[in-house]
C-alpha cells in the first residue's frame, strides 16, 4: 500500500499506524483519566467535571451495572440522551465495564426504538426523563430489564441543576407522563455504585464495543458492529492526521452535533479526549441563537460540524462577532461541503473549514484533508493511515485514476459486519476486505478523493446522470437562497426530473427568478423542473438533508 501522495500533503502523517499501544477504548479512557486527572474534560451548561472527576463517576456507574445489576461482559446497554455531562459518563462507564453501547437517537419514534432495542438485545437502557413516555410505550415488548434515568440538569452544579430540572419539567412541559415503577435514577446509581470498587473490565481487539445503528431515519436501521479494533484504530488514525496541527497542546473544541452519532463520538469525544482536551457540549444545536450565545463564553480551538451547521451559524448576524483569534481547526464531514458556505466561513472565521469523509459502518474516519491545507479544494481528503481507497464500478472491480465509480474503503477500522445480517454485510463487504459505501467518487493522479455524490440518490434525467449535490450546491450561490434540497421523481417523458426544495433567505425570491438563475450555470436536463419553497427542510440528529423525506413529501405536490 504505497501512498507517494500522503506526506507530500501532511507533514509528519505516517503511511501506517500500531494498533499494539491499546488494547481497547477502555484502555484510552484509563489512559487519559490517570494522564490527564486535574485537567477540565467536559463542559456543559457552565458545570465542568475534570477527567478525574469523570473516572470517579464512571467507577460508580459501571460498578452499579456491573456488580448491582449483575450485567454480563458483552451485555448491550443502550444509551438515549443527547449532549449532556451524562453521556460521556453512561457511555465510558458501559465501555469500561466491558459492555456494548448502543447508542439511540432521541428523536427516534416508538416504533423505530422497538425495533432497535430488540435488534440488539439491549437488557438496559440510559435515558433523559424527556424520552420516558417513548419508552413506555414499547418495554413490555423489548427484552430491557434494566431502566437508569437521569433529569437533564442532573450533573450541573446547584442550584442550577434544580432550576433547570424544575423549568424543563413544570414551566416547559418538556416531560410527558410515563409509568416506568422498576427504574432507578442516575443519581441513584451514582451512589450505590460507590459501594464498590471498581476495576475496568479487560477487553480485546475483537470484543465489540459499539453497536451503531445507521439508517433508522431512511429507513430500517441497521447496527453496524464496531469492534475496539476498529474503535481505537480510527482514533490513532485520526491522531496522527491531526498531530502537527495541535503539537501536543490542549484546547477546547465545541461539540455541537450529538455525540450518539459516531463521527462527533470518534472525532470529538474520543480523540480528543486521548490529547486531553475539553469537550464543550451543545445540548440543542438547532437553537442556533442560544449556540452563539454559549459560544460567546467560551475561548475555542475547534469545532466540528455539518454543512448544514456552518450554513446556519454564518447566517446568524451574532456569530460573524465572535473571536476567531484563538480558532485552528474547522472539521466538517457527514455530508458535503457547499464551496460557498467553505469561502463564507475562511472569510468570517480566517480557518479553512477542512473536510473529511466517513460513514457510520468505518468508525467512521476514512479521508482527510491535509490539516494544512490554505483554501477549500472541493475535496474529500486523502486516504488516511492504513487505509486504501479503491473507486469501483457496479462489478466490485477497480477503475483507473479519473473514472468515476463508487467509493470503497478497506482498512482496520471498517466494522465487522451488520448485527445479525449476513446478507446485507456480504453485500457491502467483499471476501478480501473492501467496505462498498455507495457513493460516488473519483480519484486524481495526487490521491485526492472527490465525492460526486450518492449513488442512491443519482437522478436519471433522459438517459444523463444528474447529482443532486451539484444542484444543491450551485442554487445555493444564488444570495436568496438559505437552504436547498435537491431530489428527482418519475417523468413520464424524461424518466426522471429535478426537483428542488428551497428555504428563502429573499422573501421576494420567485420560482421564476431562481429557474433563470439556474439558465445562467446549468445544462438544460440539470435544471429542476420543479421548485418548491418550504418553510424548513427534514433532517436527520446531525442536521443532515433528508432526501428520501423530501422525495416522499413532495414528489406528488401541486401548487
Amino acid at each position: 500500500m504505497q501512498k507517494p501522495w500522503l506526506n507530500s500533503y501532511s507533514k509528519g502523517v505516517p503511511e501506517n499506524i500500531s494498533l499494539d499501544e491499546f488494547n481497547s477504548v477502555a484502555d484510552i479512557i484509563d489512559n487519559s483519566i490517570k494522564n490527564y486527572a486535574d485537567h477540565p474534560a467536559f463542559s456543559n451548561f457552565g458545570t465542568v467535571i475534570t477527567y478525574r472527576q469523570l473516572g470517579n463517576y464512571t467507577d460508580q456507574l459501571a460498578a452499579y451495572l456491573k456488580d448491582e445489576l449483575g450485567l454480563a461482559k458483552g451485555a448491550r446497554v443502550a444509551i438515549m440522551m443527547p449532549n449532556l455531562l451524562q453521556y460521556p459518563i453512561a457511555i465510558f462507564a458501559v465501555l469500561r465495564a466491558g459492555f456494548v453501547v448502543v447508542n439511540t437517537n432521541p428523536l427516534y419514534t416508538a416504533r423505530e426504538l422497538k425495533h432497535q432495542m430488540n435488534d440488539s438485545g439491549a437488557e438496559a437502557i440510559i435515558l433523559v426523563e424527556n424520552f420516558c413516555s417513548l419508552l413506555a410505550e414499547i418495554i413490555d415488548d423489548t427484552s430491557i430489564k434494566h431502566v437508569i434515568i437521569t433529569q437533564l440538569g442532573d450533573m450541573l452544579k446547584f442550584p442550577k441543576s434544580d432550576i433547570m430540572n424544575l423549568v424543563s419539567k413544570h414551566v416547559k412541559k418538556m416531560v410527558p407522563a410515563y409509568h416506568l415503577p422498576d427504574a432507578t435514577s442516575f443519581k441513584k446509581a451514582l451512589k450505590r455504585g460507590s459501594r464498590h470498587h471498581f476495576v475496568t473490565v479487560k477487553t480485546e481487539h475483537h470484543d465489540i464495543a459499539l453497536l451503531q445503528y445507521t439508517g433508522g431515519t431512511t429507513g430500517v436501521s441497521k447496527g453496524a458492529i464496531l469492534t475496539n479494533k476498529n474503535l481505537v484504530a480510527n482514533i490513532l488514525q485520526c491522531s496522527a492526521w491531526i498531530a502537527d496541527s495541535i503539537q501536543g497542546n490542549k484546547g477546547t473544541i465545541i461539540t455541537a452535533l450529538p455525540l450518539y452519532h459516531i463521527f462527533s463520538l470518534t472525532a470529538n469525544c474520543l480523540l480528543l479526549m486521548k490529547h486531553g482536551w475539553l469537550n464543550y457540549l451543545i445540548t440543542n444545536p438547532r437553537d442556533l441563537q442560544g449556540m452563539v450565545k454559549e459560544l460567546k463564553k467560551v475561548r475555542f480551538e475547534a469545532i466540528t460540524g455539518v454543512n448544514t451547521l456552518f450554513n446556519g451559524l454564518l447566517n446568524n448576524p451574532e456569530f460573524k462577532k465572535l473571536d476567531f483569534s484563538h480558532l485552528k481547526m474547522s472539521l466538517s464531514g457527514g455530508m458535503p461541503v457547499h464551496s460557498l458556505v467553505a469561502e463564507k466561513w475562511k472569510a468570517v472565521t480566517g480557518v479553512t473549514l477542512i473536510e473529511a469523509y466517513g460513514l457510520t459502518e468505518s468508525s467512521p474516519a476514512a479521508c482527510m484533508n491535509p490539516m494544512e491545507l490554505e483554501s477549500f479544494n472541493g475535496m474529500i481528503g486523502l486516504p488516511i493511515s492504513s487505509t486504501e481507497i479503491s473507486i469501483q464500478d457496479d462489478l466490485w472491480n477497480a477503475l483507473g485514476i479519473g473514472q468515476i465509480g463508487e467509493i470503497c474503503i478497506r482498512g482496520p477500522q471498517v466494522m465487522r459486519g451488520y448485527w445479525q445480517r449476513p446478507e446485507e454485510s456480504a453485500g457491502v463487504l467483499s471476501d478480501d476486505g473492501w467496505l462498498h459505501t455507495g457513493d460516488i467518487g473519483i480519484m486524481d493522479e495526487k490521491g485526492f478523493i472527490k465525492i460526486v455524490d450518492r449513488k442512491k440518490d443519482m437522478i436519471l434525467v433522459s438517459g444523463f446522470n444528474v447529482f443532486p449535490n451539484e444542484i444543491e450546491s450551485f442554487i445555493l450561490e444564488h444570495p436568496g437562497v438559505e437552504e436547498v434540497g435537491v431530489f428527482g421523481k418519475s417523468d413520464e417523458k424524461t424518466g426522471e426530473s429535478v426537483v428542488a426544495v428551497v428555504v428563502k433567505k429573499d422573501t421576494s425570491l420567485t420560482e421564476h427568478d431562481l429557474k433563470a438563475f439556474c439558465h445562467t450555470g446549468l445544462t438544460n436536463y440539470k435544471i429542476p423542473k420543479q421548485i418548491i419553497f418550504a418553510d424548513e427542510l427534514p433532517k436527520s440528529n446531525v442536521s443532515k438533508i433528508l432526501r428520501r423525506e423530501l422525495r416522499d413529501k413532495y414528489s406528488n405536490y401541486h401548487k
